[in-house]
């Protein structure tokens, strides 16, 4: 079995960034929600003023998954803490150790960096991964409802 390495992402990732995402669209059921393209890519994560940063998680020479997190800060703790936007291993790989390898690196950098935190949302259907993540403890914050503005309603309220 080969070994599992993670590597930042480089602008020459774009056209795979771009297959793990609508891969992890379609596995949510939601690929008609997939606007970005590997133009996008290339300027929100590898361009002058990106906020956003990507992983990729190989066995061999084989891309299996990747991860796209920023930075966010927490005024209760005084310090940022790293956001997980997505994460999303291969089917044929899942299981490898992949995910666990790209969270566990994460979860080293936002404590060699001070993070306070490390979040991430999952779908509530999604009880595979639930259970991942709850095996090496992370925990559910029911507390927090989510809420968005996109699109249109956007605009709106921008320009209102």
């Amino acid at each position: 079995m080969s070994l599992i390495t993670i590597r930042t992402a480089v602008e020459g990732d774009a056209a795979q960034i771009l297959k793990f995402i609508t891969g992890l669209a379609i596995f949510e059921k939601a690929e008609d929600q997939v606007l970005t393209t590997e133009d996008h890519i290339r300027r929100s994560i590898f361009g002058e003023k990106a906020t956003a940063h990507a992983l990729i998680a190989e066995l061999g020479d084989e891309a299996v998954g990747f991860a796209v997190y920023f930075y966010n800060y927490s005024t209760w703790l005084g310090c940022n803490g790293l956001f997980l936007e997505d994460l999303y291993i291969s089917p044929d790989h899942r299981g490898s150790g992949a995910g666990k390898a790209l969270l566990q690196y994460l979860a080293r950098q936002a404590v060699a960096e001070g993070c306070g935190r490390f979040e991430w949302n999952v779908l509530d259907w999604n009880e595979p991964a639930i259970q991942f993540y709850e095996s090496f403890g992370a925990e559910a914050q029911s507390e927090w409802v989510g809420y968005r503005l996109s699109g249109q309603a956007l605009k709106d309220f921008a320009g209102g």
